[in-house]
């Protein structure tokens, strides 16, 4: 039952009728039900505010015209040294970086934003050392791009792609920054694909690593054939060689080298994230909500599924 008070003029509730539900509670009270979960129980997450969809539209729209204006302008300058085009450059995609940052930061825990600075350490040395320092073919410079991409989404995956190659650039090699919209693809196609339950089974991961690598393969051959002459690692760079000895062109040569190479480099990455995911215990696990995406076993069992005969002794109900 409610009560006036005589000094506020507003009612207070006393207490609650025998036998009476929040339910019926909130019938009587009209005080409106709020729901948090589905009808499975499953959590569902507030809808991101419509600034954090501008800020994430704008920054992906700079990160794409820098990469065109790049790719159209072919600057032969950009990456030999910090003059005004590489300037330019680096304002890009530090400003798009910014503005996915800041529309990224209400879509993903801070547990997650503690762990970037681990997978940027992380792309920077594999990257440096395979890419640069070894006849590999390969990359492997954007594995925790893939796993952040894997356990927080395309956003926070995209946001980590950017970060590498503009951090890596300034510090240490400025040639990767021409390359920064391919390391952003990358990051929020391992989300894309890790919400689809491409990283439910080990061959789902290698599948879809392997059709990310086309895209991206395409997205920076342009940019290594007009600007750099062809592949800038060892071990690309030797295959692009050899490809224009048997008669194919600068393009055609670059296309063919980052086709193979990414196919190749994005399916073991993916394959290596996958491993590296499933070997996460539980209690870590669940302080990244996005990786009930991959683990449907975990998942389940999670919610009170059974998955054995016997488990279904313990759920019998009780009286």
């Amino acid at each position: 039952m409610a009560h006036t008070d005589p000094h506020s003029g507003q009612g207070s509730v006393t207490a609650a009728d025998p036998g009476e539900t929040p339910k019926t509670r909130a019938k009587k009270t009209g005080t409106p039900k709020i729901r948090h979960t589905d009808r499975a129980g499953n959590h569902l997450r507030p809808a991101p505010p419509l600034w954090s969809v501008l800020a994430l539209t704008a920054g992906a729209a700079v990160i794409v015209g820098t990469y065109l204006w790049v790719l159209t302008s072919q600057p032969a300058t950009l990456g030999a040294d910090l003059g005004h085009t590489t300037l330019g450059v680096m304002v890009g995609y530090l400003l798009g970086a910014a503005l996915i940052a800041a529309g990224t930061l209400p879509r993903i825990p801070r547990s997650v934003l503690a762990l970037m600075p681990v997978m940027i350490a992380l792309n920077i040395a594999t990257g440096q050392i395979v890419g640069t320092m070894t006849p590999i073919p390969l990359y492997l410079d954007s594995l925790g791009t893939v796993i952040v991409g894997v356990i927080a989404g395309p956003a926070a995956g995209a946001l980590t792609g950017i970060l590498t190659n503009v951090i890596w650039g300034v510090t240490i090699n400025p040639t990767v920054i021409a390359f920064t919209a391919g390391s952003a693809f990358i990051g929020a196609a391992a989300g894309w694909a890790a919400r689809l339950g491409g990283f439910r089974r080990i061959w789902w991961a290698v599948l879809a690593g392997a059709l990310a690598g086309i895209p991206t393969g395409l997205i920076a051959t342009p940019v290594a054939a007009f600007i750099y002459g062809g592949g800038l690692g060892v071990g690309t760079g030797s295959i692009v060689a050899a490809l224009q000895g048997a008669g194919a062109s600068m393009l055609g040569a670059a296309t063919i080298q980052g086709l193979g190479s990414d196919i190749a480099d994005k399916a073991i990455i993916f394959a290596l994230a996958f491993l590296v995911i499933a070997a996460l215990p539980n209690r870590l696990r669940s302080r990244f909500p996005f990786t009930e995406h991959s683990a449907v076993k975990r998942t389940a069992a999670r919610r009170g599924t059974p998955h054995t005969a016997g488990s279904s002794h313990a759920a019998a109900p009780s009286h």
